[in-house]
């Protein structure tokens, strides 16, 4: 069984190298404009950041959208 995964755009990238490259190209606020949620907000860190979404489902989804809309398409 082969683990390549040709048609997945984040395939190879961790949850960290996302959000620090949105971050990068973004910045807090317009991340925080982007995807409303509060730990891009209040406080903003990529630690508390991939605290929140490895919890949350729904908000990593938005911001993996974020990034393939961003960097992929």
């Amino acid at each position: 069984m082969s683990s390549d995964q040709p048609n997945n755009p984040l395939h190879g990238l961790t949850l960290e190298k996302i959000v620090t490259k949105l971050e990068e190209h973004y910045g807090w606020d317009a991340l925080a404009e982007r995807i409303d949620i509060n730990c891009f907000k209040s406080d903003p860190s990529i630690k508390s950041s991939l605290k929140f979404l490895r919890k949350t489902q729904w908000a990593r989804d938005k911001v993996e959208g974020l990034y393939i809309s961003t960097f992929v398409e």
